[in-house]
């Protein structure tokens, strides 16, 4: 092992403060990506392939929402934009610095909840928020109390702050890994399955909280197994699938490169089913007194007309907007596990 020199810690020192400079001058450089990564791969021992070449980009003010089911590679790579893991190949910047050589000079300006927090159980809420304060470096001791206070406000646990984290819930757990991530304003949050666990009403809270969040510059990075989740509180997304990027970009156009369904609301049912097949409409449900499909490549007008002309009582003939569930099954050609 080679000697360090006398000079070295120092040398070391100034460039974790220039690399703070850097960082601190990329705030003002407009349209930089908060995350940009090029080719990103990382391959296991064993040879499994994990995330495959992921070019990904992340606009600042954005609610990024990162989707696909488990073993997809969303949360390894999590891990190396955070510097947790190395890639096997490709680059990673966050920031504007590279990850994880920058390590030092960015996550201060990062709040991150990876696969859930790592709370004590026989401390309290307001305690275990107070623990991970104390282990930040450049967090005011004079003002902990006060910062403590305000981030279990914000995720709606100050009645429980003195309960022991162990009898806390699974909810309750996110909602105060959540308030960790908040304990200083940060430039970018990163949070890995957020709503899990969640009950209905605590899962609109938190979608309000990112919404907020959002609205005070905050990058919010967001990832997920829910696309209903995502379709609600995400301003862009990408579709990750295998290991690979299907693709990105904002939440609306990914919905819009899907076709919507065609809707029938009728009290002959069937034989609108029947006619709407000849007339090439595909993957025809019958619900009740209403008929879904494909639209098939020719004028809706003239599928109407079939259906009045064979005697079909039509209530109802529209196009369902696509939702990002239509997209992602186009993309990919198959069904998403919403239980990953």
């Amino acid at each position: 092992m080679g000697e360090v020199s006398a000079g070295e810690p120092e040398r070391r020192e100034a460039r974790d403060e220039a690399g703070e400079r850097e960082l601190g001058e990329a705030r003002d450089e407009a349209g930089e990506p908060v995350i940009a990564t090029r080719a990103l791969t990382k391959r296991y021992r064993g040879g499994q392939l994990a995330v495959d070449g992921l070019d990904l980009t992340v606009p600042a003010g954005s609610v990024f929402g990162f989707l696909g089911p488990n073993g997809s590679g969303k949360t390894t790579t999590i891990r190396m934009l955070m510097g947790l893991i190395e890639p096997t190949s490709g680059t990673a910047r966050v920031l504007g610095q590279p990850m994880p050589r920058a390590t030092r000079a960015v996550l201060p300006h990062v709040g991150a909840l990876i696969e859930g927090p790592a709370l004590y159980g026989f401390l309290s809420g307001r305690d275990n928020l107070i623990r991970y304060d104390s282990a930040d470096p450049s967090a005011d001791p004079r003002t902990r109390r006060a910062r403590v206070a305000a981030a279990l406000d914000r995720v709606g646990l100050t009645a429980a702050a003195g309960k022991k984290a162990k009898a806390y819930s699974l909810g309750m757990k996110q909602r105060l890994g959540l308030a960790a991530a908040l304990l200083q304003p940060r430039r970018l949050l990163v949070l890995d399955e957020p709503t899990n666990g969640l009950d209905p009403q605590g899962m609109r809270e938190i979608r309000s909280l990112v919404r907020e969040l959002a609205s005070d510059g905050t990058t919010v990075f967001l990832s997920s197994h829910l696309l209903d989740e995502i379709e609600q509180v995400c301003t862009h997304a990408a579709v990750m699938a295998q290991g690979r990027l299907i693709t990105q970009g904002p939440v609306g156009e990914l919905s819009a490169g899907a076709r919507g369904r065609l809707v029938v609301t009728t009290p002959d049912p069937a034989e609108a089913a029947r006619v709407l097949k000849e007339q090439g409409v595909g993957d025809v449900v019958v619900a009740d007194d209403r008929v879904t499909g494909e639209p098939p490549d020719r004028d809706l007008a003239e599928v109407n007309a079939a259906l009045v002309t064979a005697g079909v009582r039509v209530r109802g003939f529209t196009v369902q907007r696509a939702s990002l569930e239509d997209a992602f099954v186009a993309l990919t050609g198959e069904g998403f596990d919403v239980a990953g």
